[in-house]
């Protein structure tokens, strides 16, 4: 299975230059290394800012300097700080062109479930709904199987819906997947070592394979 920052290098090469992107917490935030330097795009946190660099090394932390899971950042030449209001306004004004996701749960249809189980305690929606309601393109990080074994990309939801009909593209510790516009999950890519077989057996909702399902190839 692939592990996290191969998640992330994979969706970093779904990027493509000049494009304004969104990355979520959690696995998401991890593309940022992974985006090639000749490649010109522009990273967006939702707590306001625009123009964001890799990780930092321990020598260039500044912890004033947080993105909106809380991490220290870089800031890439012509970088800009402001509200979270004028933040909010570039996401909904359809300023954002991809963002990049955690999620729960996927069903077939693009529905996205990311941000409460019923009876956890949660700080809120963040901005979550604001950014799968007003994105063009919508790509989601995400483990294949939960802990005890059973499938992330479902018929339908359990969990509360934080979009629907969304989710344009899946890349999971299994597989990269198309989510198709009449329902369906359509495999494009197998992590290494990760036969078709197993994908299909840990994929409840409708899986479309159509040919010879090549590996994932990494540097």
């Amino acid at each position: 299975m692939l592990s996290k920052d191969q998640i992330a290098q994979r969706i970093a090469r779904e990027v493509k230059g000049g494009q304004y992107i969104n990355l979520g917490i959690g696995i998401p935030t991890l593309v940022a290394n992974y985006i090639p330097e000749n490649l010109e795009v522009v990273l967006q946190s939702e707590n306001g800012l625009l123009g964001i660099g890799p990780f930092p090394t321990e020598a260039e932390i500044d912890p004033d300097l947080i993105n909106a899971g809380k991490q220290t950042i870089t800031m890439v030449k012509g970088s800009a700080l402001f509200s979270s209001a004028e933040s909010f306004a570039m996401i909904r004004g359809g300023h954002v062109q991809l963002t990049i996701l955690g999620a729960m749960e996927v069903s077939e249809n693009g529905d996205i479930a990311n941000w409460k189980i019923p009876g956890k305690m949660v700080k809120g929606m963040g901005g979550a709904m604001d950014l799968v309601a007003s994105a063009d393109n919508i790509i989601v990080a995400m483990q294949h199987c939960s802990k005890d074994g059973k499938s992330k990309l479902l018929k339908e939801c359990s969990l509360p819906i934080t979009g629907i009909r969304c989710v344009k593209k899946i890349v999971s510790d299994l597989a990269v997947l198309d989510v198709l516009p009449e329902g369906g999950f359509k495999l494009l890519e197998r992590a290494p070592g990760i036969s078709v077989e197993e994908i299909i057996a840990k994929t409840e909702g409708k899986l479309i394979i159509e040919g010879e399902i090549p590996e994932m190839k990494f540097d």
